[in-house]
């Protein structure tokens, strides 16, 4: 059986997330295209070719304000109306969310809720596509939890 692009996207952004340096909180994203085709992965940290300084990684508050998204990593791939579809490995933030839409995304699948999030009152404002995949090929086959 073919692989549905949603999950697809899913697992892209899943692997992404592997790179990230946050030990608390690894969070992936990917881009497609209109031909599905992969425009770009990102993931949460800090900005390219910055290193941390020492003890940096060890107080997750004071380190927060200094933390790319991996939604915002994800954009500064492509420009407005590049990209058809965003997968992140969380529900987008309420501000990546109107990143998201800014930058002419029609659809975006999320894995884990961020309950924080007014997500999913911003895509309905915007006819932005919102809905979780869990279930995609790196899982194992087990959906994973809500």
């Amino acid at each position: 059986m073919r692989l549905a692009i949603p999950e697809y996207a899913m697992a892209l952004a899943h692997v992404a997330a592997l790179r990230s340096e946050d030990p608390y909180r690894k969070v992936g994203a990917a881009a497609l295209d209109f031909d599905n085709r992969v425009i770009g992965t990102a993931y949460n940290g800090l900005a390219p070719g910055f290193d941390a300084p020492e003890g940096f990684w060890d107080d997750r508050e004071a380190r927060q304000k200094f933390m790319l998204h991996a939604e915002v990593n994800l954009c500064s791939l492509f420009r407005r109306g590049e990209a058809r579809l965003v997968a992140c490995t969380t529900l987008p933030c309420t501000s990546c969310m109107q990143t998201l839409c800014a930058y002419g995304i029609r659809e975006v699948y999320y894995r884990d809720v961020y309950r924080a999030s007014d997500a999913p009152e911003v895509a309905a404002m915007y006819g932005v596509k919102l809905e979780q995949v869990r279930d995609y090929p790196l899982t194992g086959g087990v959906p994973t939890p809500a």
